[in-house]
């Protein structure tokens, strides 16, 4: 038996709803599933009772959840007091960051920061949101910039940073790549490179927002994962991929990105990005970086 395991059965058990428990850890669906699964094999009785239009506890499950819930309060504050022990003297830390940020915010961030606290050692981990925010969790990261997720784990705590720009990547040769700007009305029509939104709801529901906005529907031509994968898939003229403009910074060659603007000629700033960390915790170096961030914030968030 595992704190996650204990940690997806009171999601459920709250939830009666696996879609709003697998959003709540931020999860897929299929590894709640197996989380529970492992737990009611471990204990040898069944916990939930799943058909396609119900969820339920068992007799079993309503038995342990109070005390589910006990030994993730006290696993937590055990956590806490081990984070607080270790991280009070630490010259090391920790961040995640989504690809954009990675790409963009945090090197220029780190720039800013080595100035100041040269002392201060960071390692970068750049992973998408739903995989991230665990590592908060379990005190393998500090802090990480991240899409904030629409059903908030009440651990967290978030500070909005930003909104990055929407371009559309175009191969080289593309009918459009002279262009300056371009509407989603230039767009009609065109194949569609997107994330699939189980991993990248923020980016996938961007480009279907903006085509749905515009009165048309977005021609989804292939399906990919990675942004760099996205980007290497245009290059070589599979289609078109709405990005944040620091996506520009990947350097594959053969691709222009070119700004979206509104029918009033306002660029398209609809990706918000955020700072988060666990909530009621101590660390010095990491709030040393927030100072840092926020300081520079507005130098850095116009180049987003």
């Amino acid at each position: 038996m595992e704190l996650m395991q204990l940690r997806c059965f009171v999601a459920i058990a709250e939830e009666l709803h696996f879609g709003r428990a697998a959003r709540r850890m931020e999860m897929l669906p299929a590894s709640l599933g197996r989380h529970l699964k492992k737990l009611e094999e471990s204990l040898g009785v069944q916990l939930v009772e799943r058909t396609t239009r119900h969820v339920a506890l068992t007799d079993a499950g309503a038995d342990i959840l109070e005390e589910a819930r006990d030994l993730l309060i006290r696993a937590g504050s055990m956590e806490e007091r081990a984070r607080r022990s270790t991280r009070s003297h630490a010259t090391a830390l920790r961040i995640g960051a989504i690809d954009s940020a990675a790409i963009g915010l945090v090197p220029q961030l780190l720039t800013f920061f080595r100035q100041s606290h040269p002392e201060i050692e960071v390692t970068l981990h750049e992973q998408k949101t739903i995989r991230l925010l665990p590592k908060l969790l379990s005190g393998r990261l500090d802090l990480a910039f991240v899409r904030r997720p629409e059903s908030r784990n009440p651990r967290f705590q978030f500070q909005h940073l930003m909104s990055e720009t929407t371009v559309v990547a175009v191969p080289q040769h593309h009918r459009l790549a002279g262009r300056d700007s371009v509407t989603v009305d230039d767009l009609a029509d065109e194949p569609l490179i997107v994330p699939e939104r189980q991993s990248r709801p923020h980016s996938h529901d961007l480009t279907m927002k903006l085509f749905l906005d515009a009165g048309l529907t977005a021609r989804v031509a292939q399906i990919a994962e990675e942004k760099h994968t996205i980007v290497n898939m245009v290059s070589r003229g599979l289609g078109l991929a709405v990005v944040p403009r620091w996506s520009s910074r990947m350097g594959v060659g053969d691709v222009r990105f070119i700004p979206i603007l509104t029918a009033e000629g306002r660029p398209i700033r609809q990706l918000d990005l955020s700072a988060a960390w666990v909530r009621n915790t101590r660390d010095p170096s990491r709030d040393r970086l927030l100072v840092c961030l926020n300081a520079h914030l507005s130098e850095l968030a116009a180049s987003a």
